[in-house]
Order: structure tokens, then sequence, then C-alpha cells
């Protein structure tokens, strides 16, 4: 009889302790009916047991409302085949604090994570073609939100973040920037434009989705360990996006020993 290890029982669908946390390995199942608003499969008391999700590969799009109010749901990692998420699907989720995203995501619907209440931070993929309206909204400790000059943002993306309260855009009461004289449009262009300057080459590498160890190093060496803690506009240092990023598997530790070990090198006969 063939023993199932570990890592072959993570590609089973379904519910189960993983790692010592509840887990929910999701290939794709229909939770949500959109039309008589109940949960089609596991109650809310269910729901609230899980702390990860794993999106497992082959699915391509997650619907409506899939996984809303999951209130004690802290992680989501999601397989490449991912190209969608739709409307509300991780809406409510207040305990969300560490999501990567599929290297093909292509379109984040209205709301997609509306009142992710304890998110510090979202790296969008390169592939992502759109972010549709209040994608973000109150998700209050949003502070980092790294996304491709390419992408098409919508209406209030950020509205009652972090980020939004960060920047030098008036919001009303409730977070929220008026579109009627095109603050729309302006802080938007504000969100893909915070690490474009020159200055900022190396917070941009460190935030992107496909890092490179060798350039993030030859920045080091060109202008010292110090810049890994300078910090940009909205007060984030390369070392924390680099922290952060969900695709990057470089580790600042790493860097700074080649680089030590390279000026040694270099010192010592």
């Amino acid at each position: 009889m063939r023993v199932q290890t570990e890592e072959w029982r993570r590609f089973i669908p379904g519910v189960r302790n993983y790692k010592g946390k509840k887990t929910y390995f999701y290939n794709g199942e229909k939770l949500w009916d959109v039309e008589t608003k109940k949960y089609l499969i596991y109650d809310q008391e269910e729901r609230d047991t899980w702390e990860v999700l794993i999106v497992l590969p082959g699915v391509e799009v997650i619907p409506e409302r899939t996984f809303f109010c999951c209130k004690n749901l802290k992680t989501v990692i999601m397989a490449d085949t991912v190209k969608r998420i739709e409307e509300s699907v991780f809406g409510g989720c207040g305990s969300l604090v560490f999501v990567k995203l599929s290297r093909n995501l292509e379109y984040i619907g209205i709301e997609a994570f509306y009142y992710c209440e304890s998110l510090p931070s979202i790296f969008i993929p390169s592939s992502c073609r759109e972010i549709d309206d209040y994608a973000f909204v109150d998700c209050i400790n949003l502070v980092i939100f790294s996304v491709p000059q390419h992408t098409q943002l919508g209406e209030c993306v950020i509205a009652d973040t972090a980020l939004i309260y960060d920047s030098h855009f008036e919001t009303d009461g409730h977070g929220y920037y008026d579109d009627n004289e095109g603050d729309n449009e302006e802080v938007n262009e504000w969100i893909q434009n915070i690490n474009q300057n020159e200055e900022f080459a190396l917070h941009r590498e460190c935030a992107s989705y496909e890092p490179s160890e060798d350039v993030i190093y030859g920045a080091l060496k060109e202008r010292g360990l110090s810049s890994f803690t300078v910090e940009n506009k909205i007060g984030i240092t390369a070392s924390r996006y680099l922290d952060e990023n969900p695709f990057s598997d470089i580790r600042e530790q790493n860097l700074i020993n080649r680089l030590v070990l390279d000026m040694m090198g270099e010192i010592i006969p």
C-alpha cells in the first residue's frame, strides 16, 4: 500500500488540517448561488473555521462571493491558472493578511477585497488588465498597493485605506475621493507612479512580481546597504517591499552576506 505524503495530499480538494491550520483546498466548486443568495456548500459556521485557502491548479475563475465573510481566513494562495476574481469574492474577510495572486491573473472584480481590514499589502502581477471599482475599498490597513502602469483601475479602488490617507489627496469623512473634479483619475495615476522615479528604482524592483536578485544586488553594491532603508513618498522602504512581496524568495540577509563577502574579497588579499 503506497503511503500518501503530505506533499501529495495537498492537491486533494476539500477541507482539512494542513500544517496545523484549517485549510480549504478549493477546486472550483460553486459555493454561492447568486439568484437565491444562499451558500450551496459549507455553512457560515464551517466557513468561519478556515484559516488558509489554497486555490488548486486548473481553477480559472473564482465566482462571485465565493469566500465572502470568511472572517478568520488569514492566508490565500492561488495557483497560476486563475485568471479572474469576480465581484465580492473575498469581501468581509477581515482577518486576511497575506495574498499571493496568480501570475496569470487578468481581472479583479468590483469590491473583490472589500473590507479586508487587516490586509497590509497587495502585489498585482503584470498580467492583470483591469481592477474594477471599489476592489480594495475599506481595507483600512492597506498601504502597499503595487500595480503595473498598464493595469486599468476603476473608481475608488483604494478608498478608505491607509494608502489614500498617506497621500496628498483630500477625502470625505469616509475616505472616498471625489471624482467630480477628476480626482479618481489623478489618484490612479499617482498609485501607479509611486516608485517610477529613478531614486526609487530599488523599491520598484523589490516590489516587482519577478524581482531579480542580481539587479537588487547591483543596486545595493552601487548605493550601499542604507539604500534598503530609504523611504519612498508613502514611507515604505525597499526592504519592506522585498519582505512582503509574495512573488519573491529573495532574502535581504542573503544579499547583505553576499555584499560583505564580496567586499572582504576585494580588501583581504
